[in-house]
């Protein structure tokens, strides 16, 4: 009554009120003082994530800039053509190795452009080298002792994989069973058939192809358009003395402008040098088809 009185009632209950207001308050400040905290923390952690992705772009684009450098100015240990019996001797090498399981790593590569991850992986700073040599069996090993690219004159479909030993098949680069091989040039036509390295039989024929315009007579174009037509006489004969084969398996090498027009009845075609007379220029086709470019890394 007395508090009435006074007014004191009034003034505690005012009191109460403000302590409560008070702590709720301090209650906020508490919150807004762990919200900052967190929010201080997240900050951190960011800026660390941001950190680590920005380091890890520089030593990306460090690795960037030193495989264009390696790729530009590495070279291989040796490049040396191999055929016959040292062509030989560098397959039973290969075949020699063994490890342990998933110790030999094997590809072939078909193309610069399609250069798999893995070979990229199992060669590292060799591999622009791989795709310098491709198309090529690649091969290397996990301890980096082996490292070699050889070209495949019968390649297989592209591949790549660990295994104990190296993974290749003899015929992919030696002759081997029953198979007919073509020289195809504007000029002349030859065409052996062969067991393994053995020639079994042989056709050929030379092209009646103008080799030059004289200065009279036909204008410029119009010889042109006649040997256009004569090459296309001579393919068309070409064509036709492949059908009369009997091997099923056939190689056609020559000229590179001309082996599109085979595509289609060649399991494998390959640009070579040979000129001459047919049967010779069939031998030197022959040799330079079955030599296999051997490149160490």
């Amino acid at each position: 009554m007395i508090d009435r009185l006074l007014g004191r009632a009034s003034l505690k209950a005012r009191i109460v009120t403000l302590e409560e207001e008070k702590r709720h308050l301090e209650r906020e400040r508490d919150a807004e003082s762990e919200r900052r905290t967190e929010a201080v923390s997240e900050r951190q952690a960011a800026q660390q994530r941001v950190n680590h992705l920005e380091d890890r772009v520089t030593e990306l684009e460090d690795r960037v800039e030193r495989l264009k450098r390696d790729d530009s100015t590495a070279d291989f240990r040796r490049e040396e053509p191999v055929a016959g019996d040292r062509r030989d001797e560098i397959l039973d090498r290969l075949e020699s190795v063994e490890t342990g399981p998933e110790g030999v790593f094997t590809a072939f590569v078909d193309a610069e452009h399609d250069l798999p991850p893995a070979v990229r992986d199992a060669f590292g700073d060799r591999a622009g080298l791989v795709a310098r040599a491709a198309p090529c069996l690649a091969v290397t090993d996990d301890a980096g002792l082996l490292g070699a690219c050889v070209s495949v004159p019968v390649p297989p479909k592209p591949f790549a994989a660990w295994d104990d030993r190296v993974s290749l098949q003899r015929g992919w680069f030696e002759p081997t069973g029953e198979y007919a091989l073509a020289l195809v040039r504007s000029d002349l036509f030859a065409l052996g058939e062969y067991q393994g390295r053995e020639r079994t039989a042989f056709h050929g024929f030379d092209a009646d192809l103008k080799s030059q315009h004289s200065k009279g007579g036909f204008s410029q174009a119009r010889f042109e358009r006649l040997r256009d037509a004569q090459i296309d006489s001579h393919l068309e004969r070409c064509k036709a003395a492949l059908e009369e084969r009997d091997a099923e398996r056939l190689f056609v090498v020559g000229e590179r402008s001309l082996l599109s027009q085979f595509d289609d009845v060649a399991d494998v075609t390959q640009s070579v040098d040979a000129t001459g007379e047919p049967e010779s220029a069939l031998g030197d086709a022959f040799h330079e088809f079955w030599t296999l470019q051997l490149r160490t890394l």
